[in-house]
């Protein structure tokens, strides 16, 4: 039995998320029905984080453990050939120790959340941006952002199905920037909450529309009360985009 450790690149918008559901298509399904259909073995796809649905992923880490004696590369593009038309890529594929979890030995996961600032409706970017047709203060946005960094109780960014044991969280980074009409939110942490990238986004928009201030912000948080979240951005924006592993530079 090897242990493959794939990057998972995917376009959410057909998808239920990551993980496999009854009442849905899901990444981790394709995933695993294309490595049925090139090794004849049923088995599990573990992944770095789960997604939202609509939510999309540039850099996912995932692991598959397989008993077919196959090359890293011909596992890849065979994966890929199978796949289709699901937008899904494997991007890269290389054996890891049988130790190595995609999940439990990830110390560091980064997402970006895009922002479309402009009245016109999008074309090529509707279901890959959330658009906002109100003038943004990127650097009213990027105060508030400051406030959050930190260890912190996040219960008010936290959704109410979220099945972690704890609300405290450590966010390493939530940063703001705007390229032209379009601004990049980024966040890192060891770990998030369910809908807690979605939650700081949408109080930050508030804020940048100028309904909030960044007090209002640090006192959602303070409250620990989801009922003083502002507002819940969109799945559309949203990006997984790395996942660091000790030893990986």
């Amino acid at each position: 039995m090897t242990r493959f450790a794939l990057t998972v690149e995917f376009d959410g918008r057909p998808f239920m998320g990551w993980q496999r559901q009854s009442h849905g298509p899901s990444v981790q399904q394709a995933l695993e029905d294309a490595v049925h259909a090139v090794t004849g073995e049923r088995t599990a796809v573990h992944a770095a984080g789960r997604t939202d649905a609509g939510v999309h992923g540039l850099a996912m880490r995932a692991h598959v453990d397989i008993a077919k004696d196959i090359a890293p590369f011909r596992l890849m593009e065979a994966i890929n050939a199978r796949i289709r038309p699901n937008p899904v890529a494997v991007l890269d594929c290389v054996t890891v120790p049988d130790d190595w979890h995609a999940r439990f030995s990830c110390i560091r996961r980064s997402y970006e959340y895009r922002i479309v600032n402009r009245r016109a409706p999008l074309t090529h970017e509707a279901g890959l941006a959330w658009q906002v047709p109100q003038p943004l203060d990127e650097v009213a946005m990027a105060d508030a952002a400051a406030r959050l960094v930190g260890w912190h109780d996040f219960t008010t960014f936290r959704s109410v199905h979220c099945q972690a044991d704890s609300p405290v969280r450590t966010l390493d980074l939530l940063s703001v920037e705007r390229v032209g009409p379009r601004l990049y939110i980024r966040a890192a942490a060891r770990s998030f909450l369910h809908h807690q990238v979605r939650s700081m986004v949408g109080c930050l928009a508030l804020v940048g529309m100028g309904r909030w201030s960044p007090d209002d912000v640090e006192a959602a948080l303070n409250a620990r009360d989801r009922a003083q979240l502002g507002l819940n951005a969109p799945s559309d924006g949203l990006f997984f985009v790395a996942a660091d592993y000790p030893d990986e530079g």
